[in-house]
């Protein structure tokens, strides 16, 4: 097979589409890796800097923030020069951004480290903008929900495995107590133990930005498909005749909407976890391993996904149930209190539903990108980037829900979700169907 192989929607070969799936699925780990180590990396820069809550989330709010702003230049960039030199592209500019933590390190600056997540962020933008889109045409649309199934588990076992193997890197077995003691220290003790604490992040993040160049090089010469969306077919090209831009497409617009408040609500289920396991005297030791087990939580709904849908269940179905359940264990976080033991944690029972969030945000991703993609046809690219552009809900989201827990509490700082999960559950009842904005 040539590395420059372009073939149209619908006529990949099965050769073409294990490729691109696994190829694809390791792209996925990637993006997991270097996303949800931010759960770890929310409170140690907490810790290591002195900072608030609204300030901790900056790490989030930095890291997507450039969702919003790349996603529209790297669907142009991506109509340009394709799928697979655009991934090349988003790797290496990961991997600039992750070099950027060694001076970041060395100099003690915060603002740095934000600036190295951002341009982190900013190559992820343009690596989802090329790869949501690739793997919903990927295969049949019914079974797109399966497929995306399977990039979550990649995706979210990156997640489990980030936290833990950085936590591992950088912690010792004396920093338990040694966090403890913080408060009774004096400032000159503090500012020698929080330079050492910097310091440790240097090798494993210079290792990440070396190991992301090369992934760079190998997708741009890897066997991977080149897929046309360029070319819609005549009843297709006939319905998005009369349309100029994708704003006209409201199940699109509806569904970049949906995306934000949905990645909003999981990275808060993720990157929350730890601060909150902290208001029940659980140190960063013991609540390290809390988005793992929420990561966990998704994996066995995406297992569900994998074998029951389209067989069993359909994807719009799944799509339902998930959003009334995340709607459900909101209103448990904030109104079910007691004491339980379980995994060897003894803590409030609404931590647990925090995890359980886990299944509930599983299946929602791989609901909404086939229903807004549906008939775009030469619009895909841009369309898929408006999607990408949605991600932005974990940069905004997280800094609102660290904004009410300064004025309120952790616990009802946890209303900001329900909101949310209610305007999911309007678009997997009635706003995916919407094709014009006036009937």
């Amino acid at each position: 097979m040539s590395n420059n192989k372009t073939v149209s929607v619908g006529s990949l070969s099965q050769r073409d589409t294990i490729t691109g799936m696994v190829i694809i699925a390791f792209m996925f780990f990637m993006f997991g890796f270097t996303s949800w180590i931010n759960a770890i990396l929310i409170p140690y820069f907490k810790i290591s800097f002195e900072l608030s809550h609204v300030q901790s989330y900056l790490v989030t709010f930095a890291f997507y923030i450039s969702y919003l702003l790349f996603s529209v230049p790297a669907s142009y960039l991506l109509k340009n020069v394709g799928f697979k030199k655009g991934m090349m592209i988003g790797f290496w500019i990961m991997s600039t951004g992750a070099f950027l933590f060694v001076p970041a390190a060395i100099t003690m600056t915060y603002e740095l480290f934000l600036l190295g997540l951002f341009s982190i962020g900013a190559g992820l933008a343009l690596l989802q903008s090329a790869a949501n889109p690739y793997i919903t045409i990927l295969g049949p649309k019914e079974s797109a929900a399966q497929r995306f199934s399977i990039m979550g588990i990649c995706n979210k076992g990156a997640g489990i495995l980030a936290p833990l193997l950085f936590a591992a890197v950088i912690f010792k077995a004396t920093d338990s107590a040694m966090l403890d003691n913080i408060s009774s220290m004096t400032q000159a003790e503090k500012d020698t133990v929080f330079h050492e604490l910097i310091q440790r992040v240097i090798v494993p993040y210079a290792c990440v930005g070396t190991f992301l160049f090369l992934i760079g090089l190998f997708i741009r010469y890897s066997p991977l498909p080149e897929i046309d969306t360029e070319h819609e077919s005549e009843e297709l090209a006939q319905a998005n005749s009369s349309k100029t831009s994708i704003m006209q497409f409201p199940h699109l617009v509806l569904g970049a909407f949906a995306i934000f408040l949905h990645v909003g609500t999981q990275v808060i289920s993720i990157d929350t976890v730890i601060s909150y396991a902290a208001t029940m005297n659980l140190n960063l030791i013991e609540a390290k391993v809390f988005p793992s087990y929420t990561l966990t939580a998704q994996i066995c709904a995406y297992l569900v996904g994998i074998f029951f849908i389209p067989k069993f269940l359909s994807q719009l179905t799944a799509l339902k149930v998930s959003t009334i359940f995340g709607a459900i264990l909101t209103l448990l976080i904030i109104y079910a209190k007691g004491d339980v033991t379980f995994l060897g944690h003894t803590n409030d029972i609404s931590l647990w539903f925090v995890v359980m969030l886990g299944l509930a945000n599983s299946l929602v991703w791989a609901g909404i990108w086939p229903l807004a993609l549906d008939g775009l046809g030469r619009f895909t690219k841009v369309g898929a980037s408006l999607m990408v552009m949605g991600l932005a809900g974990n940069a905004i989201l997280p800094l609102i829900y660290g904004y009410f827990v300064d004025v309120l509490d952790a616990r009802h700082a946890y209303w900001v979700l329900f909101p949310c999960y209610m305007y999911l559950i309007f678009y997997a009842f009635r706003g995916y169907r919407l094709r014009k904005w006036t009937s």
